[in-house]
């Protein structure tokens, strides 16, 4: 698939909002690794190839096993999924895939055990980040396959 256009290069000033937005989630109250497991899982709901190929290449850099990654879409099934990383990615699925009625009352309910008020939040802008993102790379194709670990590091 060809690329449409880099709306990272044509419209920066468009884009520092999204950043922005992503700045904040980044020093969040949320673990790093947990904001990265929850960026790949909603790529892989999204289908957007760019995120994956850079999620999963620094999920790997940042030490995540395969065999999480591999089992991520299978997470409801799979061991190795802490009650607080489960409670995220449910949330996180909710948020991505609205579906009639919205957010799940259990959904929220087992959010709200695993995280608190400001988390809660947090956690919800994580997955708006992530989505926005998602959005940009598959409206105008992106190209995947050639991101390097840390290559839009803020650090």
């Amino acid at each position: 698939m060809e690329s449409r256009l880099n709306a990272y290069e044509t419209a920066p000033n468009a884009m520092k909002a999204l950043y922005a937005l992503g700045g904040y989630v980044e020093k969040s109250s949320l673990e790093l690794p947990l904001q990265m497991l929850l960026s790949y899982r909603v790529s892989q709901l999204n289908g957007c190839a760019f995120c994956l190929d850079m999620h999963s290449k620094d999920l790997r850099a940042q030490g995540e096993t395969e065999q999480r990654l591999y089992g991520l879409d299978a997470w409801h099934d799979a061991p190795y999924y802490s009650a607080r990383e489960r409670a995220a990615l449910a949330w996180a699925e909710a948020l991505t895939t609205l579906r009639p009625g919205h957010v799940p009352d259990g959904v929220y309910e087992e959010a709200r055990l695993q995280f608190s008020d400001v988390e809660l939040v947090d956690l919800t802008l994580a997955v708006v980040t992530i989505n926005g993102y998602n959005r940009v790379n598959i409206a105008f194709r992106t190209p995947a396959g050639d991101y390097q670990p840390g290559q839009y590091s803020r650090a």
